[in-house]
């Protein structure tokens, strides 16, 4: 599994950068939304 994963990014690694980038945005987004009823 570990030579999967490997492969996997060695395959997206010109991409790789731009998910993360997404997924922390997405978990930014969440969590702003979440406490964004809490504040009123």
């Amino acid at each position: 599994m570990l030579i999967e994963i490997k492969s996997v990014i060695e395959r997206s690694s010109d991409t790789l950068l731009a998910d993360f980038a997404g997924a922390a945005a997405l978990i930014v987004m969440l969590i702003i939304g979440l406490y964004l009823p809490g504040l009123t």
